[in-house]
């Protein structure tokens, strides 16, 4: 599975999304659009007015001159100071990051397919190998079942396939880490009968200490190096999808990840077994270093430039529980660092964000989070084209409303 986001961006560059900006300048009048969800608990309120709205740009209140009710491809109602056309064709991208397919995940592949895809939507899959563009006429030459059928098929192998590295290579890391721990067992002259009905790591009984370490750091790097989030790519992506007309959607079904973990009592009595080996206790000091690493993606500058994109972000992420702890071996969550930013990434684009072990259930929540939302416009007062960002806030005069929206855009 891990960690394939970088090479889905590059693929989803080379898609060749060519049509225009949501921010325009026309006759020097700079249009700010921007899509709200009001919610009252989790009822969505589709009452309000343009009175209702009150938007701010840096702090400073701004003019609203339109307010529009969409729900999903139709104009509801709209309140118009000066009249505009919104877009409201969609383009969705179904990203699955995961590492095992399950029935529950062809489910909601299933749900969007038959509730939510329309004829004149877009819709982009992206598989831990490859990425999918359905074609435009596909609702005119194959049922639902038959599109299901497909994508399903595709998902099914690409995870089977596209995910063997990782999974290879987190089970080397578990037996390594087992054996590290039955290692310092025999180190302190204890029996390690214990051990034997619960590791099976027998490959590695006779292989020396430093060599199985040396092997255990070299595989905790290449993990390391198949889930990296690449910024880069990252910020990539939300210049592409900037460029493409109308609502964009992002459904990123993440799945929960546990690396296995010698416990720091053993790698301590490590360090001290083994002092007068400065490269052995070098070793052990990166492992340390890993456990404790940052994330590596500036999460502020993410967020701002997915906010500017106007792409909603919809981060689903797949929980599981954690395996079977056993002696020696401690199994830490290693997706706290991705959560984290992709949560804040969702909230910074009026997204949703949701944990389960359903997947089925996070597509249904997501969509019905989504799918109803308001359009308003304003043009800045004053407006300066600073290259800057430039943070929105909107309120709903009323009490108890829940308001989600991107949170500004850059001015350039």
């Amino acid at each position: 599975m891990k960690k394939l986001l970088p090479a889905v961006f590059l693929m989803i560059l080379g898609a060749g999304l060519i049509q225009a900006q949501q921010l325009a300048e026309v006759s020097k009048v700079i249009n700010v659009e921007v899509p709200v969800r009001v919610y009252l608990g989790s009822q969505f309120i589709d009452g309000l007015t343009l009175n209702d709205f009150e938007i701010r740009e840096d702090g400073k209140p701004q003019k609203l001159e339109a307010v529009y009710l969409i729900k999903k491809q139709a104009i509801e109602r709209k309140e118009e100071i000066r009249s505009f056309t919104p877009q409201t064709n969609r383009s969705f991208y179904l990203i699955f990051e995961i590492s095992d397919y399950t029935a529950k995940i062809g489910q909601a592949v299933d749900f969007f397919v038959q509730n939510v895809f329309l004829p004149g939507d877009t819709l982009t899959i992206v598989s831990p190998m490859k990425t999918y563009r359905m074609k435009p006429n596909s609702l005119r030459t194959l049922t639902r079942g038959q599109i299901t059928d497909q994508l399903v098929s595709i998902l099914r192998r690409d995870t089977l396939t596209g995910s063997s590295e990782y999974r290879a290579a987190l089970a080397d890391l578990e037996t390594l880490a087992k054996a590290l721990a039955d290692k310092m067992t025999d180190f302190q002259d204890q029996t390690s009968d214990k051990f034997a009905e619960t590791i099976s790591a027998l490959t590695y009984k006779e292989t020396p200490f430093d060599e199985t370490l040396n092997m255990y750091s070299t595989i905790l790097s290449r993990l390391d190096s198949l889930r990296m989030t690449d910024q880069v790519k990252l910020l990539d992506f939300s210049k592409a999808l900037k460029n493409e007309e109308g609502q964009k959607y992002v459904y990123l079904f993440y799945q929960r990840e546990f690396l296995p973990k010698i416990e720091p009592r053993i790698l301590h009595a490590y360090m001290e077994r083994f002092q007068d080996r400065p490269d052995l206790a070098q070793t052990i000091q990166g492992i340390f270093e890993f456990y404790r690493r940052d994330v590596l993606v500036n999460i502020g500058l993410v967020k701002q430039a997915y906010a500017d994109s106007s792409i909603a972000v919809h981060f689903l992420f797949i929980s599981a529980p954690p395996p079977r702890q056993v002696p020696g071996v401690e199994y830490h969550e290693q997706s706290e660092d991705i959560f984290s930013a992709f949560k804040e990434m969702a909230r910074a684009t009026g997204g949703y964000s949701a944990v389960s072990q359903n997947p089925a259930y996070l597509m249904k929540s997501a969509i019905e989070a989504s799918e109803n939302y308001y359009l308003l416009y304003y043009s800045p007062q004053p407006y300066a084209k600073d290259g800057k960002f430039h943070e929105i806030t909107v309120r709903v005069k009323g009490k108890g409303y829940r308001v989600s929206h991107r949170l500004g855009y850059y001015a350039s």
